[in-house]
């Protein structure tokens, strides 16, 4: 059987001396209410892609379209 050795010395403990000026935290006040609607920036690039992506969804419905206007001719 493997027998473990025990350690001969305590494990030291380091104390930091940036633990004494830790003070508990506090929860600060909200400056801007989370409900309200502002335009900024993000704002206007995200309105921007959504208007980018509704157009291209358009044009590939447009376009299955077309073709099944094509392939009805064929069928018939």
């Amino acid at each position: 059987m493997a027998t473990t050795k025990k350690r001969s010395s305590p494990r030291k403990t380091i104390k930091s001396k940036s633990t004494k000026s830790l003070k508990s935290f506090k929860l600060s006040k909200e400056t801007i209410p989370f409900s309200s609607f502002r335009i900024t920036e993000q704002t206007i690039y995200w309105s921007i892609l959504l208007v980018y992506v509704l157009v291209l969804a358009l044009w590939i419905l447009n376009i299955q379209l077309e073709t099944l206007k094509i392939i009805d001719g064929i069928n018939t």
